[in-house]
């Protein structure tokens, strides 16, 4: 089942910067986010529902200033072109919600070749 609410309703819980981010599509600054360099196990979920995302062990440093990982959860993450910006871009949103998260490349590892670009700011960490 989808969660929705107002807008107002995700300002009262959200931070600016994360309302910011997942509610009208805005990006933190490269290298500011406090995920970009967690190396601890866990899962990363989505900021705004708490939906589990992607699993640490997906994690890789892209260089990009970013989290990103090389696989999302199944079923954790809804792919939608976006064509902003003068770019073509696959959009990441989180199933459960419809957060914005980041972007989707093809040029990350094996054993995908993907590279989901994720803000930290619309994730939680949970430490196994």
């Amino acid at each position: 089942m989808k969660i929705t609410k107002s807008e107002d309703e995700w300002k009262k819980i959200l931070s600016p910067e994360a309302f910011s981010v997942c509610r009208k599509n805005g990006t933190e600054a490269p290298f500011s986010g406090k995920y970009y360099d967690n190396k601890s196990d866990g899962i990363y979920k989505c900021i705004c529902c708490g939906a589990p995302l992607f699993e640490s062990s997906t994690k890789f440093d892209s260089g990009t200033g970013w989290p990103s990982y090389y696989e999302a959860l199944e079923g954790a993450v809804t792919e939608i072109k976006d064509m902003s910006h003068g770019m073509i871009r696959t959009e990441v949103r989180c199933s459960s919600c419809d957060a914005h998260l980041g972007h989707l490349f093809p040029d990350g590892p094996e054993p995908t070749g993907l590279r989901y670009c994720i803000n930290s700011v619309c994730l939680d960490f949970e430490e196994e």
